[in-house]
């Protein structure tokens, strides 16, 4: 593509140069490219040339990288205490926060998938008035749980914190939450199907709640984020007709059923693979490496079939549940796992615009995309860790994070 040229007199016009570019997963990479954007939107994108050339950076300190479109984390929380109190919190520290969660690693939406709900919101406000620099925040809001069924992994948390947690005894319990969630401005739902129980068997939400509560979502136009934890929940999301898995089965041994990996396929559920978060959770449970690599690997596999078979991935690492936000180890799970960088890349952009149906806007560095872009300090193709390896995140046509 040519880059049209751009009259001196377009004071706002500005460029941001890169080694090479890959504009979207599934197309050409260019060397030596230019992005132009104006009023937060790409303009044009193509090789640097006479024309261009001239045109003022928007940050010199960005130039110079590998450039992909904006990145989306599709599984994050915001319950750290460096998002505490959001309504009143300093800019600073909050800024601070979402940077060291989201932004320095090229993040430029994220979707909050359990969180308080309200202070999410007042968070998303003040980034949206441009008082402080972050992504772009989805919430899911306030999570269903199953009746009396808050689970063991959130024993730690702030007891004032999980009364909010809903755990409905009856769909017009669940239904209630969920339009409070959404009349308050959350963008999906989010099932916790099955929950692991201290010394006791897990607890199960009850069927029609699960379908009642991703009926009433769907109704309102929104998706519905379903925990599975094994595999009785992965037949219960299908049955409830959830849209994305927040999780595989993870630690479930294989082989995974083929015919139920098929039918989540089939019926356009999408899946996070959160592969490092397994390794966590071995590691908290002093699980000894000998006995849990095997386990991760298992599941990493396991996954891979699912994608090889054309699942769709959707990047996450539900950072903020756990401490370690450094993303580059769950890259190098995916590779493991048989995802080549551009299936990585097409994780992180176009097909979670796809899923929110926002490709016409977000996912790609194409003319009239929002003009969200990271530059790298290295070439995926390379290596799956330069996704990691952020110089800069834009978002918008501003710059949110510099290295």
């Amino acid at each position: 593509m040519v880059v049209p040229s751009a009259g001196a007199a377009d004071a706002g016009l500005r460029a941001l140069r890169g080694v090479k570019l890959y504009p979207a997963p599934d197309a050409a990479p260019i060397h030596d490219g230019v992005v132009l954007l104006r009023d937060g939107r790409i303009v044009a994108v193509g090789p640097r040339d006479a024309e261009n050339t001239n045109v003022p950076s928007l940050a010199p300190e960005c130039e110079g990288g590998v450039l992909v479109a904006g990145f989306q984390n599709s599984h994050v929380h915001l319950n750290g205490p460096a998002f505490a109190k959001a309504t009143g919190a300093k800019a600073a520290t909050l800024e601070k926060g979402l940077e060291a969660l989201l932004t320095r690693y090229g993040f430029t939406t994220a979707f909050d998938i359990a969180s308080d709900r309200d202070n999410t919101l007042a968070l998303r406000q003040r980034i949206n008035q441009g008082e402080l620099k972050g992504p772009r925040l989805l919430t899911a809001g306030l999570p269903l749980f199953p009746a009396q069924g808050l689970p063991v992994y959130l024993d730690h948390f702030d007891a004032a914190f999980l009364a909010k947690l809903p755990q409905p005894h009856s769909v017009d319990a669940a239904l209630k939450t969920i339009r409070q969630n959404l009349d308050a401005g959350a963008e999906a739902t989010k099932l916790f199907l099955v929950t692991p129980q201290r010394n006791r068997p897990p607890k199960r939400m009850s069927a029609d709640i699960a379908q009642a509560a991703a009926a009433e979502t769907h109704r309102r136009g929104h998706l519905v984020f379903a925990h599975p934890t094994d595999l009785d929940g992965v037949r219960a999301a299908l049955r409830a007709k959830v849209d994305i898995l927040a999780h595989p089965p993870l630690g479930t041994p294989g082989p995974w059923p083929v015919a139920l990996m098929d039918e989540l396929r089939n019926a356009g559920v999408y899946m996070v693979p959160t592969l490092k978060l397994l390794r966590h959770e071995l590691n908290k449970e002093k699980v000894p490496p000998r006995i849990g690599e095997p386990i991760l690997q298992d599941s990493v596999r396991e996954f891979g079939r699912f994608a090889a078979a054309g699942g769709k991935v959707l990047f996450g690492t539900d950072v903020d549940y756990m401490e370690d936000s450094d993303p580059t180890e769950e890259y190098e799970l995916m590779a493991q796992a048989g995802l080549s960088p551009m299936q990585i890349l097409a994780s992180l952009t176009t097909t979670p615009a796809e899923r929110w149906q926002e490709s016409s806007r977000r996912g790609r560095l194409a003319p009239g995309q929002d003009a969200d872009i990271v530059a790298l300090g290295g070439d995926p193709m390379q290596s799956e860790k330069h996704f990691a390896n952020v110089k800069c995140a834009v978002r918008g046509g501003r710059v949110v994070f510099a290295r």
